[in-house]
């Protein structure tokens, strides 16, 4: 199944994700237009996908997504909306009422613009992190859509984004304003790396800073699995051509899947180290501290954060969910998306790992030259 004469909404569209997909959408898919919808658009990102657009129409629409005139005017005559945007945010940086109205709200106000618009596919990204891990770091290998897992999310980015795919998934089988019927579904990737990953950059900058010795964090034992930007976009594109297809569309409509490709389960700080240990970085080889220290040397953090708080908005740089979250061995697998979505990673860890080495290589000089405006 094709989305060939699609029009689609990207939501984030100017994102590490959101970019990655709609280059996917214009080189492969020949859909009619694409919209890319964002707070901001800068103009050479328009410029980048002049070379694959062929003959679809790329539109540009800058906004808020609080907007709900906004949205109804963005959906206006789409067949499919891709709802990527969001706040990330793990160490409490950004307001609560910001990251609901963001995270949440926008997702509602979006999903009643496509009602009222009539588009017939949502597809929600949302993230691993709807699922934990729990504060007590229980662990999940090799977990799937069926696995029972008691989590209580402490995280105000996961607790909107655990909120926003539940509203998503409530909504599959809402009917259109033209009697017709909404079809949604939520993908839950793994953490995303790649070309643009600004998590990655922020690491090989604190390592850079630390003598070319980057800083461990989670133990080697913490396995994750990581996956590559490109197979993300895949399985986007994978989700919006099921929900086209009517036998897939409503076996698929309301449910969501965990997205991971075949990047080896390894530790989180193991892995910055595995894409840039080519670029000469090494890496501590323990904790700064004892787990347990470290746990309560963060909740003193807090403490003094939230003491502070009515003069002044501090985040703490690590807080006991992150080092939880860091040190909680925590895989999942995509076979489940494989077997209804048809989802196929395209991209091998090889092929990846290259990849995001070679654009962190890119990123190298101009890195190490704002460590030396720093110092100066």
């Amino acid at each position: 199944m094709s989305l060939r004469g699609d029009v689609c909404v990207v939501t984030g569209a100017s994102g590490f994700l959101g970019k990655r997909l709609v280059r996917l959408l214009l080189e492969e898919e020949n859909i009619a237009e694409v919209r890319l919808l964002d707070k901001r658009v800068p103009p050479q990102l328009v410029q980048t996908v002049e070379d694959c657009r062929g003959d679809t129409k790329v539109s540009v629409f800058e906004g808020d997504i609080r907007d709900g005139d906004f949205l109804q005017k963005a959906c206006r005559g789409a067949s499919i909306v891709f709802h990527i945007a969001s706040i990330i945010d793990l160490n409490g940086s950004v307001e609560d009422s910001e990251m609901y109205g963001v995270n949440v709200k926008g997702t509602q106000l979006l999903l009643e613009a496509c009602i009222q618009e009539n588009v017939v596919s949502f597809i929600y990204t949302s993230t691993i992190e709807v699922m934990g891990p729990n504060a007590k770091g229980e662990p999940i290998i090799n977990g799937n859509e069926d696995t029972f897992y008691n989590s209580s999310l402490k995280f105000a980015y996961s607790k909107t984004k655990k909120e926003a795919e539940q509203r998503t998934l409530r909504a599959h089988g809402e009917m259109l304003k033209n009697g017709g019927r909404l079809a949604t579904c939520a993908l839950r990737p793994m953490y995303i790396f790649g070309e643009g990953c600004r998590f990655l950059l922020g690491h090989m900058g604190d390592g850079i800073r630390n003598k070319d010795k980057l800083f461990r964090m989670s133990l080697p034992e913490a396995r994750v699995n990581p996956v590559y930007v490109g197979n993300v976009a895949v399985a986007h594109i994978q989700a919006a051509r099921s929900l086209k297809d009517p036998p897939k569309r409503n076996a698929i409509g309301g449910k969501f899947y965990f997205i991971s490709d075949d990047t080896p389960p390894v530790s989180y700080s193991d892995f910055n180290h595995v894409v840039m240990s080519p670029l000469g970085f090494r890496i501590q080889e323990k904790l700064p501290l004892p787990l347990g220290l470290f746990y309560m040397f963060c909740f003193f953090m807090e403490i003094v954060c939230a003491i502070l708080r009515p003069l002044i908005r501090i985040a703490p740089p690590l807080n006991r969910q992150l080092l939880t979250m860091l040190n909680t061995p925590f895989t999942f697998s995509y076979q489940k998306a494989k077997r209804d979505l048809g989802y196929i990673p395209r991209y091998t860890w090889e092929e990846a790992r290259k990849s995001t080495m070679e654009w962190l290589a890119s990123q190298l000089p101009q890195e190490r030259e704002r460590k030396n405006n720093i110092k100066k």
